[in-house]
């Protein structure tokens, strides 16, 4: 590897001259140990001229094999030393928008990096934390993207995509008129008052979209406390939007909207100069796996998925068998895994557990 080193460095520098002095070593000492690689290989590798030292044909040819081989050693060496400083108890620092997937997250992390002190930032806006995240403040980042609203990267800070599109549902009272339906239509809730929180990025702009494009204009109000706005829900105060994966509280219930107006886009953010970056591929799968765990302990969720035949998130190891209301259609289940289709089917017109099947219930 020292050789083909020396090679590179004389190619890229020019001259024997400038490679030595990047190098750190003197010319003449350079030269002896070039004219050494080129007896071991047997021909000359460069001409001298009075611009420098151009690479021969055979010199051409050695570096074409070379520079791979260097290239791919020095990402060896960062990504061993990244994993090492991780697992020599370095602290790993992560920053979240809310999610239920985040506990299941830092429990894998804990796990892959044992020694290493996990910190952990959640923050409502994700253009915050993507600033974090180019300040050195977060090592890596899970943020949502609301769909048509991009979100501003800074320069630095590259994106990795857990999930394309997640479909955004809807959190109704239990004694709702529609809580007895499979799916939602917006344009039966223009009547109730809608929870939104204005502070997170795009979340606004994207719901009044979607309310602009079913010609609908409810009444708002703004709740950033999740307790509080589970509390209105549950009273038949109010209906939110809320991720597929949340959790059925008591009072209310949580539904897939038709034709899944609202969607997401899941996603990774880290430095690329960053250690973290070297670690992105089990960073990335680790929380795809504590999705997966969280999106499948969701009925609503679980039976979404089943009904549109996702390949995206097959059901975590060991996890409880799918199962949903009509069940999915037969070319959906030969996309999901064998013990899945083994599976019974449960019989037609199933409701939710606990919920009364509304007449004409979608």
């Amino acid at each position: 590897m020292r050789h083909l080193r020396v090679l590179c460095a004389i190619a890229d520098a020019g001259s024997v001259r400038k490679a030595a002095l990047r190098l750190g070593m003197s010319q003449p000492s350079l030269t002896t140990q070039l004219r050494r690689i080129e007896n071991a290989i047997g021909g000359r590798l460069f001409t001298r001229e009075r611009t420098g030292s151009r690479p021969t044909a055979l010199g051409r040819s050695v570096l074409c094999r070379a520079r791979p081989i260097v290239a791919e050693m020095a990402a060896l060496v960062s990504e061993a030393r990244s994993a090492a400083a991780l697992a020599g108890g370095a602290r790993l620092r992560i920053g979240s928008t809310a999610s239920r997937a985040v506990a299941g997250w830092v429990r894998r992390l804990r796990e892959r990096y044992p020694g290493a002190e996990t910190g952990i930032h959640i923050d409502v806006s994700a253009n915050s934390l993507l600033q974090t995240v180019a300040d050195g403040q977060v090592d890596v980042a899970f943020v949502h993207e609301p769909e048509g609203f991009p979100l501003r990267f800074p320069p630095g800070v590259e994106q990795h995509v857990l999930i394309d599109r997640e479909p955004q549902f809807i959190a109704l009272p239990q004694t709702h008129p529609q809580a007895g339906r499979r799916v939602v239509d917006m344009a039966d809730l223009a009547d109730d008052q809608w929870i939104v929180d204005f502070t997170a990025d795009g979340e606004w702009a994207a719901t009044r979209r979607a309310f602009a494009t079913a010609g609908l204009n409810p009444r708002m109000v703004h709740v950033p406390d999740n307790t509080t706005a589970a509390a209105l829900i549950a009273g038949g105060e109010a209906v939110s939007v809320c991720q597929p994966v949340s959790q059925q509280r008591q009072g209310m219930v949580i539904r897939p909207l038709r034709d899944d107006p609202l969607a997401v886009r899941l996603l990774l953010a880290c430095r690329s100069d960053s250690p973290s970056a070297a670690e992105v591929g089990g960073l990335h799968a680790d929380l795809m796996a504590a999705y997966a765990e969280v999106a499948w302990a969701s009925p609503a969720y679980r039976w979404w998925l089943l009904r549109h035949g996702s390949p995206l998130l097959p059901p975590p190891e060991g996890g409880p068998a799918p199962s949903g209301a009509d069940g999915p259609p037969e070319h959906v289940l030969a996309a999901v895994p064998g013990r899945l289709r083994a599976a019974r089917r449960p019989a037609p017109h199933t409701t939710a557990p606990g919920v009364p099947r509304a007449r004409g219930g979608g």
